[in-house]
């Protein structure tokens, strides 16, 4: 059952369910707690992550950050999971 649901995953440009859920799970100790409260992840699709934020703000802090997140994705699930974070600010859905 994990196999077809992991292919079909794929097939819509997903990494393996493991991944996401992981991804999303451990999102506050891949970034900490403090820009966990402020920005969390949306949907992760052909490698490209996207994180909601609740201000400008805090955007432009996970672009400062995106190279060591995705270094810390990297060496969790391997280093195409995840390749690009996009960041959408969305004061409503941030939370």
């Amino acid at each position: 059952m994990k196999a077809s649901l992991d292919r079909f995953m794929r097939h819509l440009g997903s990494p393996a369910v493991e991944t996401v859920t992981s991804v999303f799970d451990r999102w506050s100790d891949l970034v900490g707690e403090q820009v966990a409260a402020r920005a969390r992840p949306v949907s992760l699709r052909d490698g490209v992550l996207v994180v909601a934020v609740e201000d400008p703000a805090w955007a432009t802090q996970i672009r400062f950050l995106e190279a060591q997140v995705l270094a810390g994705i990297a060496a969790e699930f391997g280093p195409d999971e995840v390749v690009r974070i996009e960041v959408r600010v969305r004061p409503d859905r941030a939370r």
